[in-house]
C-alpha cells in the first residue's frame, strides 16, 4: 500500500481526466500514479513515445486507465492536439499538470543562446502553451484544475541555474495571473515547488565532471549526506510526495484555493545554501 492509498479515497477523482506533461518518468510519472490511484483517467504526454508507452503500460498494470500521447510542449499546435486527443479519448479534460521541464548546470557566462532557449521554452513557454490548450475545453465545461510544477531554487538564487530559475519564477507569476483571469470560468490555477527529488537528472548533479562511469553507491551516499545536512526533515523527497500534493490540489478539498504556490521540500528552502 502506498502513501496515496492510505491518504486518499480510491474514488476521490472518479470521473475526472488528467493530462500530465512530462508524465513518462520521474516526478511526472509519480504524479500520474497518484492521480490514477485516486480514480482519475490519465493521459501522459512527452516527446519520447517509446518511453511513454512503457510508462502507460505500468499505469495500466496498476489498474489505472491511461493513455500515452506524444507531444512537444514547446510547439503550441502539438500540445493543443494532445489536449484535444486526451479529451476525445478519455471523455473530458478536467485536470492539467504542467510538469514537462528541461534543465542542466551551466555557468551564466558560458550559457549558450540555444541552451537558454531550450530550458525557458520548455519550462515557461511550454507551461503557458499547455494552459492555453486546456483552457477552451475547461471553459466550456465550467470546471478545471491546473497545477504547474515550479521549484524552490529561484527563491534565493542558485549558481549555474540562471535559465531554470528565470523560467520557474515566470511559472509562479503565470500561475497567479491565470488564477485571476480564469477564476470566473470555474478554473483554479496553482503550483507546487518541489525540493530535491532524486530523479536520474538530479543524481547526475552529484557525479563529478567527466565521470562517465559513476559509482552508484557513492552517489547514494552523497545524496544521503546532502539530505542530512541540507534538509531539516532529513531525507530527499520522492515523486509521491509531489503527487500527493497535486492530488490534494485537484480534489474537492482544494476547491477554494487558487493562485497559490505550495513549497514541498522537507524544509530545505528555509536553510542557508
Amino acid at each position: 500500500m502506498t502513501t496515496a492509498d492510505r491518504i486518499f479515497a480510491p474514488n476521490l477523482l472518479n470521473g475526472r481526466v488528467a493530462l500530465v506533461t512530462g508524465g513518462g518518468t520521474g516526478i511526472g510519472f509519480g504524479i500520474a500514479t497518484c492521480l490514477g490511484r485516486s480514480g482519475a483517467k490519465v493521459a501522459i504526454a512527452s516527446r519520447n513515445q517509446e518511453r511513454l508507452e512503457a510508462a502507460a503500460e505500468r499505469l495500466r498494470a496498476d489498474d489505472v486507465e491511461a493513455i500515452a500521447i506524444e507531444a512537444n510542449v514547446r510547439e503550441p499546435d502539438s500540445i493543443r492536439a494532445a489536449a484535444e486527443r486526451a479529451a476525445d479519448r478519455l471523455g473530458s479534460l478536467d485536470i492539467l499538470v504542467n510538469n514537462a521541464a528541461g534543465n542542466f548546470y551551466a555557468p551564466s557566462e558560458d550559457l549558450s543562446p540555444n541552451g537558454w532557449r531550450a530550458v525557458v521554452e520548455t519550462d515557461l513557454y511550454g507551461t503557458f502553451f499547455a494552459c492555453q490548450a486546456a483552457f477552451p475545453i475547461m471553459r466550456d465545461a465550467g470546471y478545471g484544475r491546473i497545477v504547474s510544477i515550479s521549484m524552490t531554487l529561484h527563491y534565493r538564487g542558485w549558481p549555474q541555474m540562471a535559465h531554470a530559475c528565470a523560467a520557474k519564477a515566470g511559472i509562479d507569476a503565470l500561475t497567479r495571473t491565470l488564477a485571476l483571469e480564469w477564476a470566473e470560468h470555474g478554473i483554479t490555477v496553482n503550483a507546487v515547488a518541489p525540493g530535491t527529488i532524486p530523479t536520474e537528472g538530479v543524481k547526475r548533479a552529484f557525479v563529478p565532471p567527466n565521470d562517465e562511469t559513476p559509482d552508484l553507491f557513492s552517489i547514494e551516499r552523497a545524496t544521503e549526506e546532502y539530505a542530512r545536512r541540507a534538509i531539516p526533515l532529513g531525507r530527499m523527497g520522492d515523486p509521491e510526495d509531489i503527487g500527493n500534493m497535486v492530488a490534494y490540489l485537484v480534489s474537492p478539498a482544494a476547491d477554494w484555493i487558487t493562485g497559490a504556490i505550495f513549497v514541498v521540500d522537507g524544509g530545505g528552502s528555509l536553510k542557508s545554501p
